[in-house]
């Protein structure tokens, strides 16, 4: 199957890369390199080609046209809620009027299936926990906003362009080749503090808690969802909720360092708690999560240290 990822020199989205090769597949992806989204040119494998592009460009059509994708696995995104909210403008162009440039191009140079990088962001601060597919979503931040239109928009491509998707609504998700330095991923951002003996900041009490899915679990999801979850919508995560504070306990115990701690208020935009019954993902994409989170932790904590090792 010949697929283009966007986004896919990210974090998740290499991941997805690595996944759909390592299946036989023809992958082509394509990247802006934003310095804040984390997209390096080392994260894919060398059998990939990269196309460094703005998903707003409209040459984008040429790229489709060109490689004749039957699936777009659409990854690239503003994905800080911290950026989206000091500049929500920005954070509407990349996921909203980027995601329609992609849409449009892809109807019209043939693409079977569009699979998209949803988010847990959608549901906000939900009444009650665990958050399901049905779970109504009130976005707390503009980056959840577009995420929650861009569903929209996918059903309406659906229904008036015959262009199929499914959306996966992810958890926080955490893992090898994230962003230390960003402003989004509080486990590998405490893991460049841990490595570098320095403090990390907790912000609001430490106890908002999130439902953290290890990379390669979402990357078998991208995986299932290439033939399965015809236009769906499904939350992707383990069901466990952590908090900050047990994060950080945990790397204590891992590296023996106790980190000093700043304290911060509660960001704006977000949301309390996070906690997702993934049962519909379970049956219709046949997918579960197989990573546990002190596992996670520990790979992702040898992968940091094996990276600064080598800086």
């Amino acid at each position: 199957m010949r697929i283009v990822i966007t986004g896919g020199a990210g974090f998740i989205g290499s991941h997805v890369a690595d996944a759909y090769c390592a299946a036989g597949h023809d992958v082509l992806v394509i990247d802006s390199l934003w310095e804040h989204g984390g997209g390096r040119r080392a994260n894919l494998p060398e059998n990939v080609s990269l196309v460094h592009m703005d998903i707003r460009d409209e040459a984008i059509g040429r790229v489709f046209a060109d490689f004749a994708p039957e699936v777009v696995s659409h990854h690239a995104a503003q994905h800080s809620v911290a950026i989206s909210t000091r500049d929500p403008v920005y954070d509407a162009q990349i996921n909203v009027i980027g995601l329609l440039n992609v849409l449009e191009f892809a109807q019209k140079s043939g693409v079977r299936k569009v699979i998209f990088a949803s988010s847990g962001a959608t549901f906000g601060t939900p009444d009650k926990l665990p958050i399901t597919d049905d779970t109504p979503q009130h976005p707390t931040s503009p980056y959840g906003i577009t995420k929650m239109v861009a569903e929209d928009y996918l059903r309406f491509y659906k229904a008036s362009r015959d262009l199929d998707f499914t959306a996966l609504r992810y958890g926080n998700v955490y893992g090898p080749r994230q962003d230390p330095n960003g402003e989004a991923g509080v486990i590998s951002i405490f893991i460049g503090r841990f490595l570098a003996r320095e403090p990390v900041r907790i912000d609001w009490d430490g106890e908002q808690t999130r439902d953290y899915v290890f990379v390669q679990d979402v990357a078998r999801v991208n995986l299932a969802a290439l033939d399965r979850g015809s236009g769906g919508c499904y939350v992707i995560g383990t069901g466990v909720r952590t908090s900050v504070n047990q994060i950080y306990h945990q790397l204590v115990e891992l590296t023996g360092f106790q980190a000093p701690v700043e304290r911060g208020p509660q960001r704006p935009g977000d949301a309390r708690d996070a906690q997702f019954d993934a049962t519909r993902a379970r049956r219709d994409l046949e997918w579960t999560p197989a990573i546990a989170l002190p596992d996670g932790i520990r790979a992702t904590y040898e992968y940091f240290e094996r990276w600064s090792a080598l800086r």
